[in-house]
């Protein structure tokens, strides 16, 4: 197992390096120049796709604008906010959040660009059905000669996808809650076991049992979350300035935990990517199959999640953190236990509980959507008639992330994610300007 976790550990500080971050900072940065801020300032025409104003039942695809997009936020709207955020304020202290947020500033005209191109540049299966994501994007929009990133991205996706973080956080926390933080051993099994049957049996009916799943259940949990962290947060108001402040200046304070300042904005962006995806490629997947033939709306669209997922949810979390004070002394505490901690002290059993049932939901959701992005890219490499076969590994993955440790887990899905980022940026900055030259189609014709 030490030679599992330092391999894991090998792994991800390779590709979370100053070159990945600077492809996703810049990157998103450049979109934001090269766009004139178009993914800001239409963001009331966004809120009007989610509504289901712009709907159109008869064009291609597989999802309604609102599915596609649960469907990408029951990806990242999971245990990465509640876990994610604990995982990265115990690595880098509270200036970690800060570069969260910047992650989230810029992968709002990411996510534009990405998502406008998974739909714009959608291929074929090897059974002829219609397909999106950054695979398709680089098969179908560029030349020859960068296949292999699309096989890149592929390959690195059926890691990256993979339920092993969402098993192993949710069994660390039925063993706080039910036994008390020190669960013996046969429970990681039990309970990865437990898992896998409730995953196959939503799995087993397809990506529209996925997205009904998701759309029934993803709004109301990420409500009652917000409730709860927004009630802890308002009943120390008092002190939330001085933690915003807190925030800032750690983040630039070479003395900080994490190794700096270099060191705490690595893991600011690493962890804000894990938890909004923006510029990963999993959200392509998603947004790719909404039923639409305007990629400039579906692309719109998909700038709500890191506003919905990092600026709003992972800030609740993270006040809720800071304000218990446990993260400067965690101990044993890890991951979504330190999370549950702070909420434990603030209202109790009662705050435990609820979060172990806001967890469970919101970690199956992102069990649910994984095996969709998975299965796709497991079509793509080896052929979409045998990508069935696909739910027998990624539920045994269920079972195997519920009885490892967590660093060895969330080592493997970072390291993937960062590899999928880097197919998924340079094919969108390479096709930047079709993108530009459809939104300026796109909103002529909205406009008038």
């Amino acid at each position: 197992m030490e030679m599992l976790e330092s391999f894991a550990a090998a792994f991800e500080s390779f590709v979370w390096g100053l070159p990945m971050v600077a492809l996703l900072l810049g990157g998103g940065a450049f979109f934001l120049i090269f766009s004139r801020a178009i993914p800001y300032r239409y963001l009331g025409h966004a809120f009007g796709v989610m509504s289901g104003r712009y709907d159109t039942p008869d064009e291609p695809g597989e999802l309604s604008h609102f599915q596609a997009l649960a469907a990408a936020l029951s990806n990242t709207m999971g245990l990465g906010n509640i876990a994610g955020v604990a995982l990265a304020i115990a690595a880098g202290g509270p200036g970690a959040v800060f570069w969260m947020w910047m992650s989230a500033v810029v992968g709002i005209a990411t996510k534009f660009f990405t998502c406008s191109l998974g739909v714009m540049y959608r291929g074929r299966d090897s059974m002829g059905q219609l397909q999106g994501g950054p695979m398709y994007v680089i098969r179908e929009g560029l030349s020859p000669r960068f296949y292999p990133l699309a096989v890149l991205f592929s390959v690195a996706g059926l890691i990256g996808t993979l339920p092993m973080f969402q098993a192993n956080q949710l069994t660390a926390l039925i063993g706080q809650t039910v036994f008390g933080g020190t669960p013996p051993a046969w429970s990681g099994l039990v309970t990865g076991l437990i898992l896998a049957v409730v995953v196959g049996m939503v799995i087993f009916g397809g990506l529209q049992r996925v997205a009904k799943v998701a759309v029934a259940l993803l709004p109301t949990m990420v409500f009652v979350y917000l409730l709860m962290t927004l009630w802890i947060v308002l009943t120390n108001f008092e002190r939330v300035p001085g933690l915003f402040v807190l925030i800032v200046s750690e983040a630039f304070n070479p003395t900080a935990v994490g190794g700096g300042f270099i060191g705490i904005m690595l893991i600011g962006v690493s962890r804000g990517v894990f938890s909004n995806e923006a510029g990963v490629g999993t959200e392509v997947m998603a947004h790719g199959a909404a039923r639409t033939n305007e990629p400039i709306r579906e692309g719109m669209l998909a700038t709500l999640g890191p506003i919905f997922d990092t600026l709003l949810v992972c800030t609740c979390t993270a006040l809720v953190i800071l304000l218990a004070g446990n993260w400067q002394s965690p101990g044993e505490l890890s991951g979504i236990t330190l999370t549950a901690n702070a909420v434990q002290s603030a209202m109790g059993t009662v705050g435990l509980l609820a979060l172990g049932f806001v967890a469970l939901i919101l970690s199956s959701t992102t069990m649910f959507a994984g095996w969709y992005f998975g299965a796709k890219c497991f079509g793509f490499l080896f052929g979409a008639e045998w990508q069935n076969y696909f739910r027998w590994f990624f539920l045994a993955a269920v079972v195997f992330g519920a009885t490892v440790s967590i660093d060895v887990v969330f080592s493997l899905i970072s390291g993937s994610y960062g590899i999928m980022a880097l197919p998924t940026m340079v094919s969108s900055l390479l096709l930047a300007p079709k993108v530009m030259e459809a939104a300026r189609n796109y909103i002529a014709r909205l406009e008038h």
